[in-house]
């Protein structure tokens, strides 16, 4: 499985941003889907997640602000982000999960500024 990602950049706080995903190969053995991020001198932590049936799963730091959703004919996820805050400033990683084989595959990332 091969992710790409888009959709980064720079805006201020307040504002949105909208994050895509395109899975390509075998797209048949993922189950779930999601983003990640990772700031600066901090661990990667999970943004959200969809499975495969569309239950979502978020940041607490997330909730209300941050929606993700899936395409299940064009194989993306994206992640729509609105009422974005400096504290979201960071690099921001597609995940999919699969589960035969059990593995767990990674976009290259994308960055996100939020200016103050």
């Amino acid at each position: 499985v091969q992710l790409q990602a888009s959709g980064g950049g720079l805006v201020q706080a307040g504002e949105s941003l909208r994050l895509s995903c395109a899975a390509s190969g075998s797209i048949f053995t993922i189950v779930n889907m999601g983003w990640y991020r990772q700031a600066p001198g901090k661990q990667r932590e999970l943004v959200a997640t969809i499975t495969t049936g569309g239950i979502t799963n978020y940041a607490y730091s997330v909730k209300g602000r941050f929606t993700v959703s899936r395409n299940y004919a064009s194989n993306t996820v994206s992640l729509q982000m609105n009422r974005l805050k400096p504290e979201d400033t960071a690099v921001y990683y597609c995940n999919a999960a699969s589960t035969s084989p059990k593995a767990d595959y990674w976009g290259q990332g994308t960055l996100v500024t939020v200016s103050s």
